[in-house]
């Protein structure tokens, strides 16, 4: 690896944990203020899909749960992201509130049986991002990996807080721009 690789590396492992530690830090009440104006920014600018791939959120993530609610009773189906090999695009596995959900290798809460979906429409957190539409994941490329191989690529809305605003994630060639950002203070396409 070169220098300049390890410095982004280093950066980047230093930026997800700062990002982590200010939604921590946010008082319960006001996390889920935010969070409820959220998906009302997502009512507002989106149509139903037929397919929400959604999160469950973990790192005091943006809880969007509700608009995947408000969609499955306006006829959406909802699906969780799957891990199914390192270094691989995710699949997703058909979610409705009888689910039985079970800890993945990273203790994300992961469908452990159903129908496997195909998204029109993925909400992704957002652990840092930028106006230019790039995302700071949790490192693993995985999201990347899905949205450069899903065809046809399905709208990418990044979910975030405002707090993790950033002048630039520095993307790379494999980042993917998302389609919109929403955060408590509205609904954004991305400056391009």
């Amino acid at each position: 690896m070169s220098k300049t690789n390890e410095n982004s590396t280093a950066w980047k492992q230093a930026l997800r944990r700062d990002m982590a530690a200010r939604r921590a830090a946010l008082a319960a009440a006001e996390h889920a203020a935010a969070s409820a104006r959220i998906v009302g920014h997502l009512l507002a600018v989106l149509a139903p899909p037929q397919v929400v791939a959604f999160c469950w959120p973990i790192k005091h993530e943006p809880d969007v749960r509700a608009i995947v609610a408000h969609w499955r009773q306006a006829g959406s189906r909802a699906a969780l992201p799957v891990v199914v090999g390192a270094a691989q695009p995710l699949a997703f596995r058909e979610w409705s509130d009888a689910t039985p959900l079970q800890a993945d290798r990273y203790g994300i809460p992961t469908p452990a049986a159903g129908d496997w979906l195909i998204p029109d429409l993925i909400l992704l957190p957002l652990n840092g991002f930028d106006a230019a539409g790039y995302r700071l994941g949790y490192g693993g490329g995985y999201f990347d990996r899905t949205l450069a191989t899903l065809r046809p690529r399905p709208l990418a809305v990044g979910v975030g807080f405002e707090i993790n605003r950033l002048p630039s994630i520095r993307p790379e060639a494999h980042d993917q721009r998302l389609d919109w950002i929403v955060t408590e203070a509205g609904a954004f396409k991305p400056v391009v």
